[in-house]
């Protein structure tokens, strides 16, 4: 429902001197890229709004522990009688350079890329009367100098950094270690966090491995059942090399079965000598149970000192050392990685993990001796996708495929408005829908596929199906199609809250900053995220807004809708959800967004194949009670040309 940013380009007006920002964008009507102009601080206003910066700000377990960890770091120091001048990479906000000035540190320097976040850390930490302690330097790190004219008047003795993501590594964090040890700080400095140990389970997982292979599909016919396989090659295809992070703790534990004890990966000491090149780690471990050795789950956590006394972990529920006080948040998940092919494992043998690691990404391979080599090289570098459906189909898509239900519910409405001298066209890159079609016994299928990668797959796809001969592909766009390519046939069918203090730190405007940005035209949208990974409940009853006919041909005028909404249950009320339910009969329809309400307090279930748009309020209701006369007011308005659709929902008491 959201059009989403793709590349930007720049050009300045040579008369006004005004920049403008050419972004390029996927039109939903005709699927077609066009280049749009936006203001000057268009790349401004969507880093900040769509940054993690206050969801760190919210993790309150995180900063407890940071502020605890660099207290004990500054402390360390000043008990050996030196000077404490702390280094903080990334500072953002500059509430880690705070935390140290105000724990005794002589000096920060506090490093910071993002020049509207450095901007703001400045006005920040002179709104917190430290800026005759703290500087904050708007550059990379690897450009930072050091001496008399230097950024930095001298070497640091305490490296404070906040370089992590889901995958630890993934931002870079082991470059930015090595080269700060090596340029900016002194040999044997503290560090916070002090350590960083990465963890492993062997699980298996139909759900799980669902969103990286193509199953089977079974399509029952009248006479007789047909089966659907996937290409040996895609069978064999290492996946994609890139993490999967979700929330973990959100898993039902019946939806996999755990093979392994946690094993212990490695682990990164920050305060020494780090270094990016790559590397590989092995354990030894026997399976607890048999099965099917399909998926590692991992996960991190960060010691803030040497000794292990305050540590910050990710691991979920079953695991945990406290599941019942598990901090939620969203900037640090757990990862999911898929082995390239599934193995069996037999309860008690002895087998091994390997975690291979470069600057920037880790992935893994099992095997049954220590020096056994992979099919893809074992000490070389990361596997890539070789059948080409992991570059057409992202996870979800896959675990849609995969979905036998739905599939049924397709066949089901297929047989219903299909006759067997029906003509058939798919517009769909990617889709199995002309496979359904020839399965439910039309004449004649067309498919349109759009993108030279999906034409390839999909050729493998029918022709290791015997269907090259059933189906034709027409590789165009939807708007240059002519009869004579279908034969002159023609009957045819087709999270934002404000911050304001964090740990006794004033970050007002940071607040102030996120809410601008958020105003920004393009941050008034709804945002793309898979509701099943949060905790939720529906303070109102499904309601329609829009619909979409698409036995008729597109309007011309846009289509708008205007409404309340009732808040009928107790809770407070941050955003609104939006969802497409496609009807497929009378009888039959999909749902992309809410699968059922599970129970009176508004509960409920969410499509786990589809992200939902969540349209978050800049401010929450309390709604009272069942009875008030809450409401959400909206206005909807579809934009046909563009495809667009600009919203607007306001609480009203």
């Amino acid at each position: 429902m959201a059009v989403v940013a793709a590349e930007a380009g720049e050009e300045y007006d040579g008369l006004a001197g005004t920049m403008k920002v050419f972004c390029g964008r996927a039109n939903p009507t005709t699927g077609s890229v066009e280049w749009l102009e936006e203001d000057e601080h268009y790349d401004y206003h969507q880093e900040i709004a769509r940054s993690s910066y206050a969801d760190m700000l919210h993790d309150k377990d995180r900063n407890v522990k940071y502020y605890q960890g660099i207290r004990a770091a500054v402390k360390r120091v000043k008990e050996k009688g030196q000077t404490a001048i702390v280094l903080d990479i990334g500072t953002g906000t500059g509430l880690l350079s705070m935390m140290a000035v105000s724990a005794g540190a002589d000096f920060c320097y506090a490093i910071e890329v993002f020049k509207p976040m450095a901007d703001a850390a400045v006005k920040i930490v002179e709104k917190n009367g430290f800026s005759d302690k703290i500087k904050i330097i708007n550059k990379h790190s690897t450009e930072v100098s050091v001496g008399p004219d230097g950024d930095m008047q001298c070497y640091a003795n305490i490296l404070v950094t906040e370089l992590f993501d889901t995958e630890l590594i993934g931002e870079g964090a082991l470059p930015s270690y090595e080269h700060a040890h090596k340029n900016l700080v002194e040999e044997n400095c503290e560090a916070v966090p002090h350590r960083a140990t990465v963890y492993a389970q062997l699980v298996e997982s139909k759900r799980m491995w669902s969103w990286n292979k193509l199953f089977p599909i079974h399509i029952q016919t009248d006479s007789v059942e047909k089966i659907i396989v996937a290409p040996s090659e895609m069978e064999n295809c290492p996946g994609a090399p890139s993490v999967y992070d979700i929330q973990l703790n959100q898993m039902p534990s019946g939806d996999f079965t755990v093979l392994s004890n946690v094993l212990t990966m490695f682990s990164v000491d920050f305060s020494k000598q780090v270094y990016s090149s790559p590397a590989y780690h092995t354990m030894q471990f026997e399976p607890l149970v048999s099965g099917r050795a399909q998926v590692v789950l991992s996960w991190w956590d960060i010691d803030m000192d040497p000794d292990g006394k305050i540590k910050c972990s990710m691991a979920p529920y079953w695991v945990h050392s406290d599941p019942k006080n598990i901090q939620w948040r969203d900037h640090w998940m757990q990862c999911v990685y898929f082995l390239p092919n599934e193995e069996p494992v037999v309860q008690g043998e002895s087998l091994y993990l390997t975690a291979h690691r470069d600057d920037y990404c880790v992935w893994y391979h099992l095997h049954k001796t220590r020096n056994e080599k992979s099919k893809s090289n074992f000490y070389g570098e990361r596997p890539i996708c070789e059948c080409q459906a992991h570059l057409l189909w992202n996870r979800p898509r896959f675990g849609e495929l995969n979905d036998q239900t739905r599939t049924e519910q397709y066949i089901q409405a297929l047989k219903k408005v299909l006759k067997a001298d029906s003509v058939c066209l798919c517009i769909s890159d990617g889709s199995l829908l002309p496979i359904l079609a020839h399965c439910v016994g039309v004449e004649q299928v067309f498919t349109m596929e759009n993108s030279a990668v999906s034409h390839r797959l999909m050729k493998k796809i029918f022709k290791v199906n015997h269907l090259e001969d059933k189906i034709n592909i027409i590789e165009k766009r939807p708007e240059l199609l002519t009869s004579a390519d279908l034969g002159d046939r023609k009957d045819l069918w087709r999270i934002r809250s404000p911050c304001g203090n964090c740990e006794g730190f004033d970050v007002h405007i940071m607040d102030d900053m996120i809410k601008h940005s958020l105003d920004f035209r393009e941050s008034q949208e709804a945002e793309p995220h898979p509701l099943w990974e949060y905790s939720s409940r529906c303070l109102s009853e499904p309601q329609r807004v829009l619909t979409f006919d698409f036995c008729r041909p597109v309007p011309q005028q846009p289509l708008s809708a205007k409404g309340s909404i009732s808040l009928q249950r107790p809770g407070r009320s941050h955003g609104v959800v939006l969802w497409m339910e496609y009807h497929l009969t009378a009888e039959s329809s999909i749902s992309t967004g809410l699968i059922q309400m599970l129970n009176a307090q508004g509960e409920c279930s969410w499509n786990p194949h589809c992200k939902q748009a969540v349209y978050f309020f800049n401010s929450t209701l309390e709604a009272k009670t069942q009875d008030s006369s809450q409401n959400v007011m909206y206005a909807l308005e579809f934009n046909p040309k563009v495809g667009d659709i600009s919203m607007d929902f306001r609480l009203v008491c």
